[in-house]
């Protein structure tokens, strides 16, 4: 059984990894994000409404957990400064972070494009990032494509090489998550795309 704390609960992907965790695993779960109140809660699951900028927020969250995963919008460096903080005040290693694909401008032209050099609103997703590899922890960066709801189907990328696809299911992220969570040597200290293959 592991302690997961699920930062943004109320998003799209942290609410699906929240459902898959709760389906497929019997990991403890507490979910942190500003709205969290409005979530209706299982026995496996402790409710936190709070600030990501706020230290006590963090240390009260962090308390007693396996794993962090993040799920949020806005501005992630800043964001990612103070979640490592956490963590490391915390003793808290595991860390799963959601940014997004183009950040090493990886996608290539056959797909379309959309990279750092071409779409400055990816920058706040590489100061995570970058914030994120050069801290200690056992983390894992996650560069999804486009999500879409399709089935789980996904092939997994690491850092320098292209994407093989534009799209990803929801329920893919998901599932790497869960596979994260469940093997912490799995993808460590490393920076992962996802994407569906293309047919």
């Amino acid at each position: 059984m592991t302690n997961v704390l699920i930062i943004g609960a109320t998003g799209t992907i942290g609410g699906a990894v929240r459902q898959t965790l709760l389906k497929n695993t019997n990991d403890n779960l507490t979910l942190f994000a500003r709205g969290a109140g409005r979530l209706t809660v299982s026995d496996r699951e402790t409710l936190i409404a709070g600030d990501v900028t706020s230290d006590a927020d963090l240390d009260k969250a962090m308390a007693n957990q396996d794993a962090v995963f993040v799920a949020l919008s806005g501005n992630l460096g800043k964001f990612a400064e103070k979640i490592v903080a956490a963590m490391d005040r915390n003793e808290v290693q595991r860390l799963l972070f959601i940014t997004s694909m183009g950040i090493y401008n990886e996608i290539p032209a056959s797909l379309g494009g959309g990279n750092l050099n071409e779409n400055s609103m990816l920058q706040s997703y590489r100061d995570a990032a970058d914030v994120i590899e050069a801290s200690d922890l056992n983390y894992t960066v996650i560069r999804p494509g486009w999500f879409n709801n399709g089935p789980v189907d996904y092939e997994v990328t690491t850092k320098g090489e292209l994407f093989g696809g534009h799209d990803v299911s929801i329920s893919s992220i998901a599932d790497m998550v869960q596979r994260l969570v469940e093997d912490n040597n799995l993808y460590s200290s490393d920076s992962i795309g996802l994407n569906t293959p293309e047919s």
